[in-house]
């Protein structure tokens, strides 16, 4: 049976001839114009800088490679500038590749991917904070909290998604979002939740803020099998918030914000239902999680996700691509401009993988019906296109930038799992044993040599 996160992917895939439409050029040129990162208007780029810091934000763009970064680059800054993420002084290569026990699947998902940020672990696709055994291992927002720390999950996906999820829960399957919720508010005690995802938390039959089956997607309705799991939250004391009202008005300390059935956006290829108009922004949800977060004086632990990268890239869709890459990068100047003036903050953005295969092109030297463009370089008449290779994920490295106290650390060309190493070392924590270590299954640690590299 396909699961209902299984049936949205599988609506999600699709190929399209070349970008013609002038409707779709004109909403194109609507994103491009309104997308001010605040990459040209930085006065200074942000240097690297040493020592244990008292805050960090992890950023990423599920799904999002190189290319897709400077697809953003050249609509949104041009071919000789940078965004945000781009001009944080501290560049690394991140492996991403998944270990699992079907050869098959040595390409990540995006729980894998996440497991191993947070937990310093590797493990099987769809996998949520447990090694490849099923064994619970100690995530960040756990380490976060045990250091007096508070924590914060933000996502345009649901909240209970892969990637926030494998910070604050263990679970042997990345669909059981209602067990996850349950843990990130009882058991993880997550102090800041901002995103997607309302069904998550409430049973079949009982739609909240958000009505159920809605004329964009009908099949979207309430799921929970743990309860109705705002009003546990708000018994516990979360401030329960819905809208971009009450996302203002909130003062925390304990926030639940849930702003859509399912993810903030309908990932549909152009033209076919297509819908990138979220409730709050990314950026308005990431300035409230430092607002409310900040006031620990023990610091802080922010995770925060641009899902809609990933699904419009599975979609093929170049131009909502976009714009989620440039909405992150909003999101993205607003945490090194905290970062800056606070002084004790680490920002770290990267991806879980790349999706789609992307692909940049001069106009017409590719022709496929996973071409779309033409696009136009900010502040020149050059032109492009990209292009897409799959509908899917692939393996290859992804870049990742850093600013803020350790900073350096992030430099070079290291495994996924590293990260979470570098994470705990820049709050100066304790690693957990087995962290960071990258096992090949059945092979014993000691006896898993590298192959000799090929002579040239």
């Amino acid at each position: 049976m396909v699961s209902h996160d299984q049936a949205k992917n599988v609506r999600t895939v699709g190929r399209r001839t070349l970008l013609k439409s002038s409707a779709a050029l004109g909403v194109t040129a609507a994103i491009a114009g309104s997308a001010l990162t605040g990459a040209r208007a930085q006065s200074a780029t942000p240097s690297a800088s040493t020592g244990a810091a008292r805050n960090i934000i992890f950023m990423m763009g599920d799904g999002m490679g190189q290319a897709h970064r400077e697809f953003g680059q050249l609509v949104t800054v041009g071919p000789y500038a940078t965004l945000v993420m781009d001009s944080l002084p501290v560049l690394g290569l991140q492996g991403t590749d998944s270990v699992t026990r079907d050869a098959n699947e040595l390409v990540t998902d995006s729980a894998a991917s996440a497991t191993a940020f947070a937990t310093g672990h590797k493990s099987y696709n769809g996998a949520i904070g447990v090694d490849i055994d099923g064994n619970e291992v100690t995530n960040l927002a756990e380490i976060a909290k045990a250091a007096g720390k508070s924590v914060g999950l933000v996502s345009t996906s649901q909240v209970t998604d892969a990637s926030g999820a494998a910070f604050a829960a263990h679970v042997d399957d990345r669909g059981k979002q209602s067990e996850i919720a349950r843990q990130m508010i009882t058991d993880a005690k997550v102090d800041v939740i901002l995103g997607g995802g309302e069904d998550r938390w409430l049973p079949a039959g009982e739609p909240g803020a958000f009505p159920d089956n809605p004329a964009e997607d009908p099949e979207e309705e309430s799921m929970s099998d743990q309860g109705d799991l705002i009003a546990e939250a708000q018994g516990i004391g979360y401030e329960y918030v819905s809208d971009a009202a009450g996302l203002a008005a909130a003062k925390g300390p304990l926030l639940l914000g849930l702003f859509s059935n399912e993810e903030m956006f309908q990932q549909f290829p152009e033209g076919e239902g297509d819908i990138y108009d979220p409730v709050v922004s990314l950026d308005d949800m990431v300035r409230k999680a430092i607002e409310i977060l900040s006031q620990n004086p023990n610091g802080f632990l922010l995770f925060v996700e641009e899902e809609a990268v990933d699904e419009f890239s599975h979609a093929n869709n170049a131009t909502y691509t976009l714009k989620s890459v440039q909405e992150l990068d909003k999101a993205v100047k607003t945490a090194v401009d905290f970062a800056t003036e606070d002084g004790e903050t680490l920002v770290v953005v990267t991806a879980d993988h790349e999706c789609g295969g992307l692909t940049i092109t001069g106009v017409g030297e590719v022709e496929s019906s996973a071409s779309d463009g033409p696009f136009t370089a900010f502040g020149t008449g050059y032109e492009f296109q990209v292009n897409w290779t799959t509908t899917g994920h692939t393996g290859v490295r992804v870049p990742i930038t850093a600013f803020g106290p350790a900073s350096e650390t992030f430099a070079g060309y290291y495994d996924d799992t590293q990260i979470f190493v570098k994470l705990v070392n820049a709050y100066g924590l304790e690693v957990p044993a087995g962290a960071g270590e990258t096992p090949i299954p059945g092979v014993p640690a000691s006896d898993a040599t590298p192959a000799a590299t090929p002579a040239s």
